[in-house]
């Protein structure tokens, strides 16, 4: 990137199966970007297999609020983005970033995400949540949120809550400025929705979203995520 320097922080637990392509196709399609892994504590290979595939590994505590931001502050770049470990970026991902943020009023961004399933179910998460997000003002992590530097220090990172930190902070940032939406997919895994079963884990998403937008108690929302969006009742 010219004007920009440009830092990806990946929050990793128990990614070693996975991790090696996903580093793999990252550092292909974001040539240039400094990769930031941060793992919180896992009981396989992952650091092994990632602590040469990234420029930093650091390990902190179990917690995607508390990785990104331990992440954010071994970053060296002036741009920051938030990526899960179970997406495929698109092609020219860093130049619509660039594009984006040529605006000096926008703060950050989102892209749209694709389940690469052809089943119906999957639609309402991919299509469907995308406009319900646009009127509601919500949406969450598996968007690859960046963002400038500046704007994540002036909010405060991500908050420490139980639940919804990645909403918590999309809330926050277009506060202080515009937040533009990429038309451009990150195709997310469907691992977790095919773990749960992809209908309950998307009518519970849902219900989530509802409450949340009905500022239902965060608290509340964590015990409601427990049991119905885990398996087994684990993270």
């Amino acid at each position: 990137m010219n004007s920009v320097s440009l830092s990806i922080i990946v929050p990793v637990l128990n990614e070693a199966a996975t991790i090696q392509t996903f580093l793999a196709e990252l550092r292909d399609r974001t040539a240039g970007a400094e990769i930031v892994v941060v793992d919180g504590g896992s009981s396989d290979r992952t650091r092994d297999i990632a602590s040469s595939l990234c420029d930093h590994l650091v390990v902190t505590k179990r917690g995607r609020a508390m990785q990104m931001n331990v992440g954010a502050a071994a970053a060296s770049g002036n741009t920051l983005w938030f990526l899960h470990a179970d997406c495929q970026v698109p092609e020219n991902c860093i130049e619509k970033i660039e594009l984006a943020l040529g605006n000096p009023e926008t703060a950050g961004g989102f892209f749209r995400i694709r389940i690469p399933q052809r089943a119906v179910v999957y639609r309402l998460t991919d299509c469907f949540a995308h406009y319900a997000g646009l009127l509601l003002r919500m949406r969450f992590g598996d968007h690859g949120f960046f963002c400038r530097r500046a704007a994540f220090e002036a909010i405060g990172g991500f908050p420490n809550v139980p639940l919804m930190e990645d909403a918590e902070f999309f809330n926050r940032l277009r506060r202080i400025g515009r937040v533009e939406v990429l038309s451009s997919r990150l195709v997310i895994s469907p691992r977790r929705y095919e773990q749960i079963g992809p209908m309950r884990l998307t009518l519970a998403y849902g219900l989530i979203a509802t409450l949340y937008a009905l500022h239902v108690p965060l608290h509340f929302l964590a015990g409601l995520y427990q049991r119905t969006c885990t398996k087994h009742g684990h993270t």
